[in-house]
This record gives structure tokens, sequence and C-alpha cells, in this order.
């Protein structure tokens, strides 16, 4: 059991620290990224793809399946169409919003009590 928790930190590690030097903590670069009509910035095209292989090795090598549920229903796009709402907003999504709390932005602490305030109301809404 401990093993699984020191893996699990060394790659918690390895993700933020890939987050920070890509700067995809930073939401500034995601909505330069978001922005096609205005002053358009490329670079997460290279940080997705440099991570979505290795991502697909990671899941390869960890025997990894598709999940059980695989229909597109009205919760997913809800929301996938939430979570695209709240990223093309703020410039956050949950992974960097976590890395990025280590500067001590007042505006990323209050996004990331928003997301778990989400989080929890979701499971209260769920078990209704």
């Amino acid at each position: 059991m401990m093993r699984a928790y020191t893996v699990a930190a060394v790659c918690g590690l390895l993700f933020g620290l890939g987050l920070t030097v890509s700067q995809m903590i930073d939401p500034n670069k995601v909505l330069g990224f978001l922005d096609i009509a205005g002053d358009w910035d490329p670079s997460l095209i290279l940080v997705m793809a440099g991570a979505i292989p290795l991502a697909a090795v990671g899941y390869w090598a960890g025997g990894r399946v598709a999940p059980a549920r695989s229909a597109i229903d009205k919760r997913l796009v809800i929301g996938a169409g939430l979570f695209g709402i709240g990223w093309g907003l703020v410039g956050f999504c949950p992974g960097p919003a976590l890395a990025a709390l280590s500067f001590g932005d007042p505006k990323t602490l209050l996004f990331v009590a928003a997301m778990l305030a989400g989080m929890a109301g979701y499971e209260v809404w769920n078990r209704r």
C-alpha cells in the first residue's frame, strides 16, 4: 500500500513539474490558446502532443481499460460543457489550478475553493 502512495506522489510531482515547466499553470497562457480570433498562442498544442502519447503508454503499461460507461448522455454533455465554460472563462482546469496554488495567488485559491464547492455540490445532488 505504501508503494502505491509513493508512486502516486511521484507521478503527481512529475505532473505538477510538467505543468509548471510548460507554463500551463498560467491562466493567461491557456486563455491565449483559446483566443483563436485574437493573439493566439499555439503552445498548448505542443504540450498536448507530448502528453497524449505519454498518457497512452501509461494506460497501456498500467493495464487500464476503458471506462464501463461509454455512452454520450445528457450528464456527460452538461459536465463537459460546464468544464469548457469554466476553462474558457478562467484559464484553469483542476490539475494546473492545484499546481498553481503553490504561488499563493488569491484568485487561484478562490478558483480551487469554487471547484471544491462544485464537486461537493455534485455529490450532494447525485445522492438525491
